[in-house]
């Protein structure tokens, strides 16, 4: 299979928040120190700038996240399936629960 271009493989704004966050819990906990988050938030702005589309997150996006929460409990997650349905992309994850949620709102998962 040939490699995939930029264009076929697209990540949201919210990556950035959600990994920034994650990366931040483990400086708080002592699992990394700041120059280790620091190096490992370089690395996903490089990879979007060459592997990447990001795809802003837009007021409709927002919107259609919320309705998604009254059926799926998690905020974050019902935003990635917005932005997913909105584009007609396929939501690649490694989080089951978040896979199982996408049909019945509309996007296909495929759990990694």
């Amino acid at each position: 299979m040939p490699p995939q271009s930029p264009a076929d493989l697209a990540i949201s704004d919210l990556v950035a928040t959600e990994f920034s966050a994650a990366l931040s819990i483990k400086l708080r906990t002592g699992q990394i120190d700041t120059t280790d988050r620091m190096e490992a938030l370089a690395l996903p702005t490089r990879l979007a700038a060459h592997s990447f589309t990001v795809l802003p997150v837009t007021k409709y996006q927002f919107r259609t996240g919320a309705r998604f929460a009254d059926q799926y409990a998690r905020a974050g997650d019902s935003l990635h399936l917005a932005v997913c349905a909105d584009h007609g992309a396929t939501l690649c994850t490694l989080d089951r629960r978040l896979a199982d949620a996408g049909p019945a709102l509309g996007v296909k998962p495929m759990l990694l």
